[in-house]
């Protein structure tokens, strides 16, 4: 047997991924958050380890959702009560907090099991282009896509 390490902590390392919601539509880019969240675009991937990284999304105000999905898409939760099922538009759930949007289209993109919530612990979701993570920042997403329009 080998008591080699090799390149495994490098492997391992989270990096930190800057997403730019502005003008993307929030399913595409919230398939590819939930990608880098589970580390899927690495070479160890397993789906029982916790090997993803980072995500920091900027501008979230302003993503996009097609058709009429503004008006027509439905957030339900239960309260527990009876008669309590709450049910709130996607506009209204934007001018209540603009982050929540794409937190709840994450979260319903990875896997229902344990390492849910710590992956969600890493997605960092923020309304304007400031974000104290400046210094962590080391793959840009959206922005180049953005620069040659």
């Amino acid at each position: 047997m080998s008591q080699a390490v090799g390149n495994t902590a490098l492997a391992y390392a989270r990096v930190w991924h800057l997403v730019d919601a502005r003008q993307r539509t929030l399913g595409r880019m919230a398939t590819g958050i939930a990608t880098t969240l589970m580390g899927k675009h690495k070479p160890i991937f397993d789906p029982a380890s916790d090997c993803g990284d980072h995500v920091v999304v900027i501008n979230a105000q302003e993503v996009l959702v097609s058709g009429r999905k503004a008006e027509q898409k439905l957030y339900r939760h239960h309260t527990g009560f009876p008669g309590g099922l709450k049910e709130i538009t996607y506009n209204q759930l934007k001018e209540k907090d603009s982050t929540e949007a794409i937190r709840k289209a994450v979260s319903g993109m990875l896997p229902k099991n344990r390492l849910r919530d710590v992956r969600l612990e890493r997605l960092h979701i923020f309304d304007g282009e400031e974000h104290p993570y400046t210094e962590n920042i080391i793959k840009r997403h959206g922005l180049e896509e953005q620069q040659q329009k």
